[in-house]
Formats: C-alpha cells, structure tokens, sequence
C-alpha cells in the first residue's frame, strides 16, 4: 500500500491529477490567498507569496520523504493547476484512509471536485486495496459535503465542536464509503 514511493499521475475526462512543482506557485496561490477558499481548510489564508513558497517546499518535502500523497488538480484543456486533492492520511493496519480537497473558487460548482474525489477512491480502492475511505468538512462547508455525497460517500454523524479555526470553535460532519460501496456507484 505505499504509493508514496512513486506517486503515480491519474486522469479523469477532464482531469489530470499530477505532483506539485515549484513552478505552480502562482496558481497555488490565487486560490489560497482567497478569504472564501481558506475559511473552510485547516491552514490559514496564505498573505504572500512567500507563505505559498513555504507550503509547496513542505509538499515536495513530503514527496522526497515518501510521507505525501498530495496531488495537483489541473485543467487538460488548459493545463492550470485550480486546487489540490489527497490522501491526508493513511492508516495501513486498518486499510483505511481520510481524504481532502481544496478548489480555486471560479470552478465551484461546476463538478470538478467530485470528478477527482471519484478517481482518487477508486484508485484507493483498487490500487491500494484500501477498505475504507472517509473525509469531513465543516458542517457549514456546505459544497464540500454535496461533493462528499456525490462522491458515494454516506453521511456517518457530526462531531460537536471538533474543528478550531480563526478562535472559533466548529462542528464536523464525516462521511465515509466502504470498497463494497463503491464497486455498486461505478
């Protein structure tokens, strides 16, 4: 179950799903530096450049150690990177995984999230032979739980207050689907 080894390049109709490089830094940043982006993830509104610099040298950090499975969601048409999609964590006893998303605000809406989200579980499931993958979002988030939904996940419960952000504290919804599950949404 280790593709951190060698984090393989995945394509949708419309998608290729591929490694950060250094030269993303602009497109990370139009989107991370975006208040209606960054208020519903676990960092902070990026305020320059620099902060957008810092977080692509910990994503390649990550892909030298073989500690991260992060991959850039890039138009094919056009080849901009709009957001980012990945495992945020794997749990190898268990064959089970948690995955996260983030997307450029212009192309909300318009069912790119759930098109990659689609291709990473089921790579998680065939290729990682992963039983389990879950996700959540800030039960106010509510697009990232439509794309959850979409994705085939179900809706498991909502963890009270169980997110801290901008010294506020949030409630969590979780979803989750099962290889079983997702053999029937193909």
């Amino acid at each position: 179950m280790n593709i951190l080894d060698d984090l393989p390049e995945l394509e949708t109709e419309r998608l290729l799903l591929r490694k950060i490089t250094s030269a993303d830094t602009a497109d990370i940043f139009s989107y991370s530096s975006n208040e209606n982006v960054s208020k519903y993830v676990t960092w902070g509104k990026h305020q320059s450049i620099e902060d957008t610099e810092k977080f692509i040298d910990f994503i390649l950090k990550g892909y030298e150690y073989f500690n991260k499975a992060l991959w850039g969601i890039v138009l094919k048409d056009t080849g901009q990177l709009i957001g980012t999609i990945d495992f945020v964590s794997m749990n190898k006893n268990h064959q089970s995984a948690e995955i996260g998303y983030v997307l450029s605000e212009p192309f909300w809406g318009k069912g790119i999230t759930t098109e990659a989200a689609k291709r990473i579980i089921e790579f998680g499931f065939t290729e990682l032979e992963l039983e389990r993958i879950q996700a959540r979002c800030i039960a106010e988030n509510t697009g990232s739980h439509k794309v959850m939904e979409k994705s085939g996940m179900t809706y498991e419960g909502t963890m009270r207050k169980g997110f801290l952000s901008d010294g506020r504290f949030h409630d969590l919804k979780f979803f989750s689907i099962l290889r079983e599950e997702q053999k029937r949404t193909r």
